[in-house]
Order: structure tokens, then C-alpha cells, then sequence
């Protein structure tokens, strides 16, 4: 791994200077490019002008260099800082070593090492709004440390207004630790909302964390901490517009950011003392890797069926919506196939702490927030399938409907017995932001398969689960514990299972007549694609149907689920209530 050694310099940093804040100059605004070019750069490549100081970073990107004292609020920071220490004292040291042991592992967002550096020569060189979001963020595993357990937590609202003030006057003057801190206060339970994303997307544009800064003349670890942080954005956005049904922010066309490198990771080296906190380093890096790997999925799920756009194309498929649907999800199923089949053996569920180790038997472990976000993921794909189906149940062929169904119906199976066989470690690790709803999709998705069943024992038997499903997330719960994950998708089930008790009583069908008409259907859908009518290539104004792509979604129901078999049988939720 990359080892950029020796005492840091915040002077050559573009984005964490401690007096000045820096603008991306775009090719749209008032400064033309051409001329910026014809600027006298000194040996620092920079260039003074009436309206700030410009900083060349590269032959095309050029920042626009500003002055903090003439933000709003800058007078303030020192005495921020000041009474965010004075209210975790004695405890801010080691609040900051438990953010590093349980959040940055799997969350690593920021430079270890230089921020160890900074922080043990004084605290006051730190952003407030950084440092809050720090604390509260450690807060929420108080009682997992020996020594903060038998001291009294500190003022959690106190240090919230804090955040509040802080984080809104870093805005005026935004910084890399301005996307830090907001990144780790939405994976506060109470800092999931949509509109800060959009603050965040738009300083990340002002510092320019879009851009491809390979070949920047800035610090090696601070083009490393650009990247990281970038790609948490990414998530942040994707992954938010999934779990608030709301359009993403970031485009592909206006996204250069090269994919992570090892070399991204600096703080990872062989070296290392402690052998079992390397290796926990290396583990949570290919999980934040693997979890950018899966997000670019889910962006094409997003894109390819859930904008207005792509929802429309479908309505205007009529029937043939579904063949539609199909036809587009195949690539996709199969790119989350090869994804999952390439998972490295370290996060994966079967080897991720199953009973610790000998010397940390209680060592917490974060992978579960990844397998989670693979079946909300393949969910997000199978519900756009399932209501496809439901427009027009007449004229969808029972074949397909039954291949669709039946898959669907395995994901949710897989899902529901993944979250069966959590452990204590798993449960009480840092769970990304979007993991709270992400239980909850699984609820949502049962409820979607019972509300469409076309028979009484099939709706019944969903019912029967998602019962099942309630009992498996309260048993989480412990008295005294506060609000945990997974109390947002048991309201949520409630919620959908009181709606379902609105539904007409489903008919009782013949399970020993189903199988022949289902085969009838699909001798019929056959003869129909080899006479080239209905699934004709002109249905859809490009190549036709391919009954492949509904039989695919069967095949990869066996194939590409978690096996947890090698899992204790008390292993689980169930050890939670003890």
C-alpha cells in the first residue's frame, strides 16, 4: 500500500487549508479558460486577482482560492470548537479511538494518520462540524467500551445544536471536512433525509470532488482522501434516492472519478503493530470497495426502470410491459450475479466472525450492512418485475409469471433467512445509513408478493412469513437499549400488513390443475414466439422477446444467494433476547 510518510502539510492541500476554502472554476462561469491560462502563475501555481487567488491544480482545472474570515460565522469556530471538547470531556480522546475502532474501518472516509497527527497537537485545528459529527456518531457505541460504560454519557442535544450551527456556517466556507462531516451525520439514524444530500452533492461540485484529480499538484494522500470520499458521496446520493423514491442527484456524464485503488488506502500497511487491526483494515477496505462496486448496480437498476422516463417506456409497452422489463433486467441480474460469485472470502457472511476470534471473541463486524444492501438491491429489481406483472395479470403468459414469481419469491426467502442468522457482532457494528430502510424493503417486498398472489394459499403462506419476518426483527430489541436498526421496518411491516387487511379474499385455486395450465401457457407462449406474433421483434421497436430472460430469474434464484449453512443454529436473531 501506498505509505506517503513524514509530518503533513495542510499548506499545499487544496481542500483542508485552515484559512482558506477553495471554488471550482467551471467552463460556464465568468472566468474564461483561455485567459485564466494567461495569468502570471508563481512557483506555487498560483495567481493573485482583485477577487481571490487563483490555485492551478492541473493544465485544465483551476480553483478559485478564498479567505475564511470574511465567511458568516468564522468568528465563532474557536468558541465552537472549544465548547464541543468542554462537553465531551474528559472522554474526546477516547471517543475519537472508538470512531476509529468501530465507524472507520468500515467507513473510511477519512486519513487515519493525518488526522491522529493534527488531532494530538491540538484539537482546535479541526472543523467543529467534523469533530461533533465524530463524537456523536462514537456516542452510539458508549456502552460497547469498558471505560466510557461506567462514565455518564454527554450532552447528546447539546452537542446536536452544536452540529447544527456548525456544520450550517462550514457551508459558507465549504472544506473536505464540510462532506466529512455531513457523510457521517446521515449515517446517524436520525440524519437519514434527502435534502442535505443535495447540499452535499452541490460543495462536493464547489471542490471539485467530481473531477478526475489523478494528476493534480496536490498531497499523494489528500488525492487518495478525494477519492474515497468522492465515492461515499456517490453512495450516499444513490443509495438515498433508492430509500426516499427520489431522482439522484449525480449523472455519469458529469462524473469522472476513477475507480478506487489499494493505493487509496494509505493508512493500510503491512507493518503494522497489531496484526488483527491490519487485517481489519484490509477487510473494511474491500468492503467500502465492494460496496461502491454494488452501488453502480443499483444506479443502473435506478436508471434503467425508475425514472419517469424509463416508467413511461414501460406504460407505453402496454401489454408487452413485462416482456419489457424482462428483456432489460437479464444484464443487469446477471452483472449482480458475477458480483456476488466474485466476493472476496473475507466478507463474506460464512467466514465474517462467526465466533470472533480467540483473543476478541466480541469484535464487532460490519460486512452485514453489504449483504444487506445486495438484497435490497436484487429486490429493487424483482419489485419492478412483480408490478410489471400486476397491470394486466390477463395478459401475461402463466409461465413467465410463474418464473418471476418464483424467483421473486427465493429472494425473499434468501433475504428473510440472512437476517435470521445475524449475530450479536453483526447487529451491533456501524450499519450504513440506508440499511434501516433496506430491512424494511424486504418487509415491503413480502407485501407486494401477498398483495399479488393470485390464489388464497399462496397469499396465505406470505403471510405466514412476513409474521415471521415481525418476530425476527423484535427480538432485536433490547430494554433499556433506545431506538435500534431494525424498529423502522417493524413500523413500516405494520403498516403494510394493516394495509393488506384492506384486500379482497383472494380465490382458492387448484394447486394440482396449476401446474398444467402453467405448462399449457407455456407451450402456447412457444409456439407463439416461433410464429413470430405477439413477441415479435417490432412489439418493441428492437429485438423481440427472449423467454431467457424470465427463465435466467429462476436459475440465479438457486444460484446466487448467500449459503448459510456453515452458520451455528443459535447463532442469530434469536441470541439477541437473551
Amino acid at each position: 500500500m501506498a505509505n506517503f510518510g513524514g509530518p503533513t502539510s495542510f499548506k499545499r492541500t487544496l481542500g483542508l487549508q485552515q484559512d482558506r476554502y477553495c471554488q471550482y472554476i467551471g467552463p460556464t462561469t465568468d472566468f474564461e479558460p483561455s485567459l485564466i491560462n494567461l495569468s502570471p502563475f508563481d512557483p506555487q501555481d498560483e495567481s493573485l486577482l482583485a477577487r481571490g487567488t487563483l490555485r492551478k491544480v492541473s493544465e485544465d482545472d483551476t480553483f478559485l482560492m478564498l479567505p475564511d474570515h470574511t465567511t458568516p460565522g468564522h468568528e465563532h469556530q474557536t468558541n465552537d470548537v472549544d465548547e464541543i471538547e468542554r462537553l465531551v470531556s474528559p472522554h474526546g480522546r477516547r471517543l475519537i479511538e472508538l470512531y476509529f475502532e468501530v465507524v472507520h474501518p468500515a467507513f473510511p472516509i477519512l486519513e487515519k494518520d493525518v488526522f491522529m497527527e493534527r488531532y494530538e497537537h491540538s484539537y482546535r485545528g479541526f472543523s467543529p462540524s467534523l469533530l461533533v459529527a465524530m463524537y456523536l456518531l462514537a456516542i452510539n457505541w458508549w456502552d460497547y467500551s469498558e471505560e466510557l460504560s461506567r462514565s455518564q454519557r454527554p450532552d447528546v442535544p447539546a452537542l446536536e445544536r452544536l452540529m447544527r450551527s456548525s456544520l450550517a456556517d462550514a457551508m459558507f466556507r465549504p472544506k473536505l471536512s464540510t462532506v466529512q462531516a455531513g457523510l457521517l451525520l446521515s449515517q446517524r439514524p436520525e440524519g437519514d433525509q434527502w435534502a442535505p444530500t443535495a447540499q452535499l452533492v452541490a460543495i462536493a461540485q464547489e471542490l471539485g470532488l467530481h473531477l478526475d484529480c489523478t494528476h493534480w499538484k496536490i498531497p499523494p494522500w489528500e488525492k487518495a482522501l478525494r477519492k474515497r470520499l468522492a465515492w461515499a458521496l456517490y453512495m450516499q446520493d444513490k443509495w438515498g434516492a433508492l430509500v426516499h423514491g427520489r431522482p439522484s442527484h449525480i449523472f455519469g456524464s458529469n462524473w469522472i472519478v476513477q475507480p478506487l485503488l489499494p493505493t487509496d488506502f494509505p493508512e493500510i500497511e503491512p507493518g503494522e503493530n497489531n496484526v488483527e487491526e491490519r487485517l481489519e483494515a484490509e477487510r473494511g477496505r474491500t468492503l467500502f470497495v465492494q460496496m461502491v462496486y454494488l452501488t453502480q448496480i443499483l444506479a443502473e437498476i435506478l436508471d434503467t426502470f425508475y425514472t419517469l422516463q424509463a416508467m413511461q417506456n414501460v406504460t407505453n409497452a402496454g401489454p408487452q410491459g413485462t416482456h419489457l422489463v424482462l428483456s432489460l433486467a437479464k444484464p443487469i441480474q446477471l452483472k449482480l450475479k458475477e458480483w456476488y460469485a466474485a466476493l472476496p472470502t473475507s466478507i463474506r457472511m460464512d467466514s465474517s466472525f462467526q465466533a470472533g476470534t480467540t483473543t476478541t471473541p466480541t469484535r464487532l463486524s460490519s460486512v452485514g450492512y453489504l449483504h444487506l444492501a445486495y438484497f435490497a438491491t436484487e429486490i429493487t429489481l424483482h419489485r419492478r418485475i412483480i408490478r410489471s406483472l400486476a397491470v394486466d395479470a390477463q395478459a401475461i403468459d402463466p409461465y413467465v409469471a410463474h418464473i418471476c414469481r418464483s424467483a421473486a419469491k427465493a429472494r425473499l426467502i434468501s433475504a428473510m433467512d440472512f437476517v435470521n442468522r445475524l449475530t450479536p457482532q453483526h447487529l451491533r457494528s456501524f450499519w450504513y445509513f440506508a440499511s434501516k430502510t433496506n430491512f424494511a424493503l424486504i418487509g415491503t417486498f413480502g407485501s407486494l408478493l401477498w398483495a399479488t398472489s393470485p390464489g388464497r394459499e399462496e397469499a396465505e403462506w406470505y403471510r405466514r412469513r412476513l409474521g415471521e419476518y415481525r418476530w425476527t426483527l423484535s427480538v432485536s430489541i433490547k430494554p433499556g437499549e433506545g431506538p435500534v436498526l431494525t424498529e423502522f421496518a417493524m413500523g413500516m411491516l405494520d403498516i403494510s400488513t394493516g394495509l393488506l387487511q384492506r384486500l379482497p379474499e383472494k380465490p382458492q385455486l387448484s394447486r394440482s390443475g396449476s401446474v398444467p395450465d402453467i405448462e399449457a401457457g407455456r407451450r402456447q407462449s412457444i409456439l407463439a414466439m416461433s410464429m413470430g406474433n405477439t413477441w415479435s421483434s417490432s412489439s418493441f421497436g428492437g429485438g423481440g422477446f427472449d423467454m431467457s430472460a424470465a427463465q435466467s430469474l429462476g436459475s440465479e434464484s438457486e444460484s446466487s444467494e448467500e449459503d448459510f449453512s456453515t452458520f451455528a443454529p443459535t447463532a442469530g436473531f434469536a441470541s439477541m433476547g437473551d
